[in-house]
């Protein structure tokens, strides 16, 4: 008797209560997140990796080799220079080559061991690494961050939490001034920066 019951086609709810729940879900109000800070070796890992690897971002456009930027690519003069090489379109087959050495390189690392890559390579986890940091710099470790999110809006509140966007805003700015120094010579960049002197 209880086989046959549990035989029984359940009762399918109406199309109209499915959509319901989804609509619901869709507009919840989204949960923040608070990250806790972790300590111990593999964390500390994650810190070396993103200080080298933003090392490597920000100041390889910064080197000179034989006295121009080390690595640069000038579309306009349709060259690529990338230390002693340089690259003109007609050798892109050289070029293409790398790009697909450099992506069977990390699909292979990756299926080797890939939470090496998400884990301490991967930008998105780098630059996340890097805002976190930031906002526990100003706003506070987790308790103090929930803390201060459920306070009304005062002065000590606007203060931290426009430091946090501020000095985003302003990283984020250098990060993107950095990408465009490999298009463009990064030492006029940032003159032309500083002198109020950019056009298109």
């Amino acid at each position: 008797m209880a086989d046959q019951a549990a035989l029984k086609p359940r009762r399918a709810r109406p199309a109209a209560e499915v959509v319901d729940d989804v609509q619901r879900s869709l507009y919840a109000k989204r949960q923040k997140i608070y990250a806790r800070e972790v300590h111990g070796a593999f964390a500390g890992l994650r810190v070396a990796a993103v200080v080298v690897l933003l090392g490597i971002y920000y100041g390889v456009p910064w080197l000179q080799w034989n006295g121009r930027q080390a690595i640069l690519f000038d579309l306009p003069e349709r060259k690529f220079y990338i230390f002693g090489w340089v690259f003109w379109p007609q050798d892109f087959f050289y070029l293409a080559i790398l790009l697909i050495i450099a992506a069977y390189s990390l699909f292979f690392f990756t299926a080797l061991a890939g939470r090496l890559w998400c884990g301490y390579a991967c930008p998105q986890t780098v630059w996340t690494e890097v805002f976190m940091w930031i906002e526990r710099k100003t706003e506070g470790d987790r308790p103090k961050q929930m803390k201060l999110d459920q306070m009304p809006w005062t002065g000590e509140k606007i203060a931290k939490k426009g430091a946090t966007q501020l000095v985003w805003i302003v990283f984020s700015a250098y990060t993107g001034l950095t990408f465009v120094g490999y298009f463009t010579p990064i030492h006029e960049l940032f003159g032309r920066i500083l002198a109020f002197d950019l056009g298109p």
